[in-house]
Order: structure tokens, then sequence, then C-alpha cells
């Protein structure tokens, strides 16, 4: 078809991209490649091949990283990380720079190789890929060159082993190796098997920008070789982007190894359109949701949820513009939809539809090419919340929908799933959009918009969605420590005694503080606390995992205190600090009679310190608007974690309690807190305070018990976002092991003591307090 023809018919006329740079590129490196470590590619050896998933045809050979290949790319990274650190923020902002500039110049010849390698259309590649590859590694020179004024008192984890998936292989390697290079750390990284090629063409960037050998290693191979990056003693912290499953299984895998983690995984978002949304926009969204890069996005909008005065119309008119999708040859710049990064990514979508009896499947109308890794446009209707398909991730172009009638409906929804990665909401009354935003679980949502990212903006999920955030401060600070080494904490016992149990004066055993009870053990047992000479100081109840499973349904009770403004909350804090202040002298006796010291006027004096600190920072750590190149905002909201387990320091018995206390509540948590198990007396001292301090019933409980016992419990707990441990007990393993059933946040000491009368009110314990959700709200006509 001529020109002429397709302008006179107004037809489609296909305008193939040139391939030849690409192909090019593959025959200057002999069409093999090796793993390459320390600055230089190694010998290929044996492998697999890299295809086309349009074609099937052979792009190149790729080698498998063998466990010696992993083992000299974690020494070439440990070698190389402290000059690299030692470089400085503004010496490493460089080095960035020069990155972000080479992908700049070689933009084109990024985006065919990523479309050749990945499937997706090249119009995604060049547009929305490239662009965001080169304004990550941009955006992160400058948050070098500011590091040591805005981070003055963190350094950088060490070494950094990274995996990344098949859906967006430079995106993600950009998301990634930008933050980590930026914070001093070096990176050894795993491309999917499937989409390698763009890895290693940035790899030769590597080399052109003149980075320092060592600084970035790149380890080809299936997941065996991500297994050996992830557990490697010589990684000190893991980044990993895929599916949930694997997650759970990496949060296994290094528990108990000291290993900073972070997990972006699964997601099933909710698209959610009322009735006064304009639908033409929301279905061109919509498009965009569920149909870039073929639906293979952790993000994507898959669940459509519409307002049922709309459902039919919105419906036939999403059916055709169904139809008129182009699915075809993903090097045509007119393609809507490519081809699946792999045919075994189609066959699994064929098999989770063909395998669904609920609903009604439409598949759009559209031609479709004999060979290659595609799939149609697909829309299931009429499905309940509890199908199949409205709840597993599918990972391809099928969407599947159902309706609601009010605001709270649509929530309950949307909430309705174990993942909680992003949500879309349409609406024309900003009003209704961001009422209902706040109450969705998941770590982004974009109002009347959808798939908008930026270098600036934080990105993660909630729940099953994994945990950390990629991008803006929130996400360089993963890739963060405190600055100095922390001295080994070693094991706390609490004192025996040798008057047989027996206390003097009136028999004062107290109980749990359960909601706003004081209630006995479940178990029925308590226990005798000695004192440094053995005389009896008291008895305390002895907790079990009943007890725990009250405590937190008291704390889910709880949930209002979350929604109570900062203000309010700083009150209770203070309210508290001034109860505490006036039983300052009964404290202090108390904490010199358990441990035999001299300080205990001290570390009330702290106490009552660090409630002030936190009651000042109720109201005043919100979140902050991000600087993003749209017309709107995104706005990086903090907001509580929701029901936060701790277990509480030893060594200082009430202050770290306080401090754990306070630091949950301030930011709207609610906390069950366990008790030091050596020096239990204090925190059974503080019931009286919380009793006479206005707390909401619910918001504190406080368990005493054996910390051994009761951890795998709490960790394991499916109505627990969080959990903390700084127990001088070793619980770090058995807290990290656990918590992979949920996939909870978690924050252990790892036998390493904390200053709790300085570190112990740093900013650390917000954003553990905090999760980061980020609102993206466009604006104008």
């Amino acid at each position: 078809m001529t020109v002429k023809e397709i302008f006179e018919s107004m037809e489609y006329g296909p305008a193939p991209e040139s391939a030849a740079d690409a192909y090019a590129w593959l025959v200057d490196q002999g069409d093999r490649f090796g793993q390459f470590i320390n600055g230089a590619f190694t010998a290929p050896g044996e492998g697999f091949e890299a295809k086309n998933p349009a074609t099937g045809e052979v792009l190149a050979l790729l080698s498998q990283a063998s466990a010696e290949d992993v083992d000299a790319a974690v020494a070439a990274a440990r070698k190389a990380q402290p000059k690299w650190e030692r470089l400085g923020g503004p010496g490493r902002a460089r080095y960035l720079y020069a990155l972000a500039r080479l992908v700049q110049k070689n933009a084109r010849l990024f985006a065919v190789l990523e479309t050749l390698d990945n499937g997706k259309p090249i119009r995604e590649s060049r547009d929305i890929d490239i662009p965001l590859v080169h304004r990550h590694f941009y955006h992160h020179a400058g948050l070098a060159q500011l590091l040591e004024v805005e981070r003055p008192d963190r350094r950088a984890q060490g070494v950094c082993g990274q995996v990344i998936p098949w859906n967006f292989p430079l995106l993600m390697l950009a998301w990634k190796v930008a933050p980590a290079l930026a914070a001093g750390n070096t990176v050894v990284l795993k491309p999917a098997e499937w989409t390698s090629l763009t890895a290693l063409l940035f790899a030769d960037i590597c080399r052109q920008a003149g980075l320092p050998k060592g600084v970035v290693n790149i380890v080809t191979g299936d997941g065996e070789v991500g297994e050996r990056v992830v557990a490697h003693e010589g990684v000190d912290k893991v980044a990993f982007t895929g599916s949930t499953e694997v997650g759970r299984r990496i949060r296994q895998q290094t528990a108990g190894q000291g290993k900073a983690l972070t997990l972006e995984l699964g997601g099933k978002s909710a698209y959610i359109v009322f009735e006064d949304a304009d639908i033409d926009s929301a279905i061109e969204g919509l498009v965009d949701a569920i149909w870039l890069n073929g639906g293979q996005v952790c993000c994507a909008g898959s669940r459509l949820l519409l307002q049922e005065g709309i459902a039919d119309d919105f419906q036939a008119r999403l059916r055709e513009r169904m139809g008129k999708l182009r699915i075809g040859n993903p090097l045509d710049k007119c393609i809507d939809i490519g081809a699946m990064a792999d045919p075994a990514q189609v066959e699994r979508v064929r098999r989770l539809v063909e395998g669904s009896v609920a609903g009604e499947c439409f598949s759009a109308a559209v031609e479709i090419p004999e060979t290659g890794a595609f799939y149609p446009p697909t829309l299931i209707i009429g499905l309940a919340p509890s199908d199949a398909l409205m709840q597993q991730e599918i990972f391809g172009p099928v969407l599947v929908a159902t309706t609601f009638r009010t605001p709270a409906e649509a929530i309950a929804l949307a909430n309705n799933t174990r993942y909680g990665l992003a949500a879309s909401v349409w609406s024309e009354s900003l009003n209704l959009a961001l009422d209902v935003a706040p109450k969705l679980a998941a770590g982004v949502v974009w109002v009347n918009g959808t798939n908008m990212f930026d270098a600036a903006a934080p990105f993660g999920g909630v729940r099953e969605s994994g945990f950390g955030r990629e991008g803006g401060w929130a996400g360089l600070d993963a890739y963060l420590k405190p600055a100095g080494a922390q001295k080994a904490l070693r094991p706390i016992a609490g004192f025996t005694g040798g008057t047989n149990g027996v206390v003097e004066g009136m028999d004062r055993t107290p109980k749990l503080y359960i909601g706003d009870k004081q209630a006995r053990p479940d178990g029925g047992y308590s226990r005798v606390v000695y004192g440094k000479s053995g005389k009896a100081l008291g008895q305390v109840p002895v907790a079990n995992r009943k007890d725990i499973r009250n405590a937190v349904e008291a704390a889910r009770g709880a949930a209002t205190w979350g929604r109570t403004n900062g203000h309010g909350r700083a009150q209770i804090l203070y309210y508290m600090a001034e109860n505490l202040s006036a039983r300052a002298d009964d404290f202090a006796g108390v904490l010199n009679a358990m441990n035999g010291g001299r300080k205990g006027a001290d570390e009330v004096e702290a106490s009552v310190d660090r409630l002030f600190t936190w009651a000042a920072w109720a109201d005043k750590f919100a979140g902050e608007a991000a600087a993003v190149p749209i017309r709107g905002m995104a706005l990086a909201l903090r907001e509580p974690v929701g029901v936060i387990g701790a277990f509480c320091p030893d060594e200082a018995p009430l202050l770290g309690l306080v401090s754990v206390l306070g630091a949950a509540m301030a930011m709207g948590n609610r906390a069950v807190l366990v008790a030091s198990e050596p020096f239990p007396l204090a925190a059974m001292e503080l019931v009286q305070v919380l009793e006479t301090s206005d707390v909401p019933a619910g918001v504190a409980n406080l368990l005493v018990g054996p910390v051994a016992e009761l951890a795998p419990h709490l960790a394991g707990h499916a109505d627990v976002e969080a959990v903390w441990s700084f127990a001088s007990a070793d619980l770090s393993e058995v807290i990290e092991r656990e918590s992979a059933a949920n996939l909870k946040r978690t924050w252990v000491n790892n036998g390493r003591a904390l200053d709790w009368f300085g570190a112990g009110g740093c900013r650390a314990f917000l954003e553990a307090a905090t999760e980061v959700k980020t609102v993206w709200v466009p604006y104008g006509e």
C-alpha cells in the first residue's frame, strides 16, 4: 500500500523501525556474551539463547553464570566498594550524570534492543522506558550531590545483590542501580533470563563512562543464579522485583543473615470508575492501565470496578475500543500491543483464562500474527470478588470486571485482595477521589490517570506486594544504613533469688494490659522477678499465644486511632509524659531495684523527654510533595503501618519501651508490646500511666512472657503489619522467617545494641512506623 493510498483510505499503514543498529551491536559483540565482572566481559560459556518473542529468532547466546562467576562478581564489588564510597557524593554524581548522558545518546539503540528482546511495542520502549531510565540516573546524580548534606548520619550498605524481572528489563535496572550507586554501594545485578540484552548493553555503557572496575557487575542465567546472588554471604543488601512467591522464599532464605531487604512484588490493582467520571478519558486510561506492555505490569489496572449506573455503557464502549487495538510486529510504531516476553507466559495466561468457569469472556476480534508470543486483549465480566481471576495476578492482557454501588463498597472491593501495589480512581469530583484514595490499601494511587512514574516519586507496595520504596529520598534511604559501628548485644538474663519467691508486703501482682483493661494471662501462670541482691521484687504474669491473639484483636479494633489527627495524638503523648513525670520517683526505684543500678532517675527523665520528642513529631512527619514533571503533583504521604508488634529492649527496659510505643503511637499505629523478659516490672507500672492518660482502648497493649516462645506467634500473625525486635535474646531469624507468611515488615537488631539514650529517638523509628503512599493528582484541562 502506497502513502497516497493510505492517505485516501485512512487505513492502517505500517511504520516499521529499523533494527539494523541493534543487530550491528550484537554482531560487534560476536553474538555471544559472558559475564560482566570487574569492568570486563568474561569469555562466553555454556548457556542459553536470547530470542525475539515476536518471531522466535535467536538474537544471541548468553552464558549461565556459575557459582565461581557469582563469587568473582561479589569479590570485585567488595573490593571496589570502599573506594567508591570514599569518592563522596559529588564524585559519584559525575559518573551517574555520565551514565544518564550516554543512555540518552544511545536511546534509540536501547529502545530497539529492548523491543527485540522483550517484545513490547517500540513506542513504549522509546517513549516511556528509555526516558524514565535516563531520568532516574539524572535524578540520582542530584541525590548523590546532596547526600552528605541531607543524610550526614548515613552511609552505604555495602555490596548490593539485585535481581530484576523481564517485563521492564532496563527500567528495573535503572530503578535499582541508580540509587545503589548514588548511596555509595557497589552492585551485582542478575537480569531476567528471558531479557538480558539491554543489561549487557548497559554494561558496555558503564565501560564507556569510565565507571571504576567492580562498581557494577552483571551475571546472567536462570533462577539458580539469582538464588546464589541473594544467598551470598558477601552481599549486604538484597533488592528484588518479581513474583510474590519468589519474594516470600527470599525473605525466608535471608532470615537472620543481617541483610537489608526490599521487595517489589505482584499486584492486582483496582481501577475504580465512578458515575461522574469522564468515561472516554477513563477508557483511554484503562487501555494504558491493562494493555501497556501486554498487561505484563505488576501495577496493571487489572481489576475494573464500575459504578452500576455506567457499567453497561462503559463496557460497550470498552469493547468497541478493544476492537480497534492493533497487535503485531513490536517494531512497528503504529502497534498498540506487541508480543509477550516468552511463549511460556502466553501459555500460562491461556491456562488461567481457560481454567475459569465464572464470568463472561470477551476477546477482541483483532488480527493476531500466526507466529510469535501473542495473546488477544481480553475482558471478563460478571465475576464475584472471590473468583480466582479476581484474586490471582494474571500478568497478561486480561482485564476482569465487576460493579459496585457506593464509594464504601468500591473501597471494600478494591481492598479485597492480598496485594496492595497500586490503584486508580476516576471521578470529576476531586473531593470524592481524595476521600477514597487514602482508604485504599495501595502504595500508589493515581487520580484520573494511571501508570504515572517518576524518579522523584516513591513507588512500592503494601501487604503481599512487598515492602520498601524505589524513587525519591525514600528509595535512596533503602540503600543507606546508620553511620558508625554498633556494639554486639549480649543476652541479658534476669536475676535469681534465694528467698523462695516471697514478696514482702501486700500482693500487687500486675496483669497484662489488653484493650483498655488489665487481664489475667490465659495460661494462668505468673513468675517471680528478683533484684540483683536476690530479693523478690514482685510477680508478673506469663503470656502465651492466646494472649497475643487477644492483644492483636484489641489492636485491630482500634483502627480509628490512625485517623486521629497529629495534634490529637500529640496531646495523648504529652499527657503520658506528664503522668510518667508525676511518678518519676516510683519508676526510678523500680528500675534501680531490678537492675541493681543507680541511674533509674536518668532513664525515667529520658523517657519523659522521649515522649515529648514523639509528641513533637506527631504532626510534622506527614510526607512531602514530589517534584514530578507533570501538570499536577505527586504527594508522598506518610501513613501508619497499622498494627506493630514489638519486643522491647532489656538494657533500657523503660526508655526502650517508651521509645517504641511512643513512635508507633505518634504515627497513628496500634502496638502490641512484649516487655523486657528479665526486667518487666517497669512496663507493668506503665499500665497505670496508660490508664490515666486517655489512651484509647487497643492502641497500646502490654504483654510479659518468654520472648523466644512468643516471637514466632507474633511474627506469624496474619493481622500484624510489622514486627520489631530489640530484645537481647536472638529473635531476628525467627521473626524474619515467620514474617514471610504475609510478608509483613520487620525491623530487628541482629544482635546489635542501640543507643537508647541517643539513637533511640532517631528518624529511623518514624520511617519504620510509616508507609509512603504516593498519590498522583494531575490537574488542568
